[in-house]
């Protein structure tokens, strides 16, 4: 997550699956399916805990997180974990830590929510103030930092900082360590049931050269350095894991309509994972929806996806404040443009309190991020020819060509509950069978009352 980009700018298949893609939708861009061909969407939130670091870590975590998102219809969580808590003392991997990921792993796999493991930095790590990549693998060169606490993401273009990630794109030891750090998740945790995938850095950065601007940099960047990162980190990951899904994002950059120049990266089962933030709504503005930032940013974010045929999902979105007046538009407008291209994605942040947090302090969601909350089909057995939720009358709509097996439906509390209808199919609680070949129609509106098809929401385990 980035704040004030503007100001800097101006100066799934599961484990065990086939990395099988869904037909296209409306965007041209692959969805995600699971080992039984079922067209996937992920909803969800990142669940952190930034606070603690060494035996602390992740204790922040408790598994009300995963009781409460399951509860509210979500089934996704990006999980984030830091290289320094991992590797505190460059060759010694914290066994404590990984049993900490593997105790969240294991209440994610309770509420059955999928789970994407993200190797977190900001502003590189602990050198600069923040977490990330550990001291002992972080090179300045003896070039300068000045901290910027009412602007941190202004610290990625410190010199040394930016020159800290060259270090790491190019220095062999660096590009092994890195290597071996994966290698070291990948094995521990690939036949876990809740991961889903491995995001292998968060949010990018590198170094800007003498006379090039922002955009400039950020394409040079992801062609000749995180291309060639994601190759060595896929393969790491690759000696160990053949099955999960491997995330890779772009430099934050593309959240300001910056189409990404990250090259194919030679795995078979990769998904593009952009974040979506808007650098005024990040500094606390308002949402304009006459400004054109969605629609620019989805044109910009769905290139590289239509390229090289990789699904996308969306790592981090969600504005500072939810609360002000257009805000309601804002949700609107972002849900029905994540719908037309992304196999799904993760709010920022699962969390209980104020800020970016989705819920409020006696656990209800924030107004606006409530809007998140809707009925949906978390797999679908068939080819989709139609999906849409409409907020204003509450009604959501599917409709697929059966394949055989099993589609889900979510849906989450609502004091009237929801009635289902099924044509062409047959409808056990949350759950549609369907003859292959059947056209299948669903149909979700609130106020479900009693009598056949009224559910109330999601069942937590």
């Amino acid at each position: 997550m980035h704040r004030l980009l503007a100001v800097a700018a101006c100066s799934v298949v599961l484990a065990g699956g086939s990395p099988a893609l869904a037909d296209t939708g409306p965007s041209d861009v692959p969805r995600l399916t699971d080992d039984r061909g079922r067209v996937l969407t992920l909803r969800g939130w990142n669940v952190e805990d930034k606070t603690h670091r060494g035996e602390q870590a992740l204790s922040a975590i408790t598994e009300g997180h995963f009781r409460d998102l399951r509860a509210q219809g979500f089934d996704f969580a990006r999980l984030l974990v830091f290289w320094d808590d991992l590797e505190p003392v460059r060759g010694r991997y914290s066994e404590a830590y990984l049993h900490k990921i593997e105790r969240v792993l294991d209440w994610a796999a309770k509420y059955d929510v999928q789970v994407l493991i993200d190797a977190h930095q900001d502003v590189f790590g602990p050198a600069f103030g923040h977490r990330g990549i550990p001291e002992w693998a972080t090179r300045t060169d003896g070039l300068p930092f000045t901290p910027h606490p009412d602007d941190w993401f202004a610290e990625y273009f410190e010199p040394a900082v930016q020159r800290a990630f060259t270090h790491l794109y190019e220095d062999p030891d660096l590009r092994r360590a890195q290597a071996r750090m994966w290698r070291t998740l990948a094995d521990r945790f690939e036949a876990h049931p809740a991961v889903l995938g491995y995001d292998l850095i968060n949010e990018p950065m590198g170094e800007m050269r003498e006379g090039e601007d922002l955009p400039s940099a950020a394409r040079r960047i992801e062609r000749d350095q995180l291309t060639a990162m994601y190759n060595r980190l896929a393969d790491a990951v690759r000696s160990v894991d053949q099955d999960n899904w491997i995330f890779v994002e772009p430099t934050p950059i593309v959240g300001e309509g910056v189409p990404t120049g990250l090259g194919k990266i030679k795995d078979p089962k990769v998904v593009y994972a952009p974040h979506f933030y808007n650098a005024a709504m990040e500094a606390g503005a308002d949402y304009d929806p006459a400004a054109g930032w969605i629609e620019s940013y989805e044109a910009a974010v769905t290139a590289y996806p239509k390229r090289y045929r990789v699904p996308v999902v969306v790592g981090e979105w969600g504005p500072l404040n939810s609360s002000l007046p257009n805000m309601g538009r804002f949700y609107r407008d972002a849900l029905a443009s994540l719908s037309r291209y992304s196999s799904g994605w993760a709010g920022y942040v699962w969390c209980y309190g104020g800020g970016y947090c989705a819920m409020d302090g006696d656990g209800r969601l924030h107004k606006n991020k409530d809007r998140t909350a809707a009925p949906y089909a978390p797999a679908v057995a068939g080819v989709v020819r139609a999906e849409a939720w409409d907020p204003v009358a509450g009604v959501y709509r599917l409709t697929y060509d059966a394949r055989g097996g099993v589609t889900e439906l979510s849906l989450p509390p609502h004091p009237r509950g929801w009635r289902v209808t099924v044509s062409g199919g047959t409808l056990l609680g949350d759950r549609v069978y369907a003859r292959p070949g059947a056209r299948v129609v669903v149909r979700v509106g609130r106020g479900a009352g009693a009598g056949a098809g009224a559910v109330r929401g999601w069942p937590v385990p």
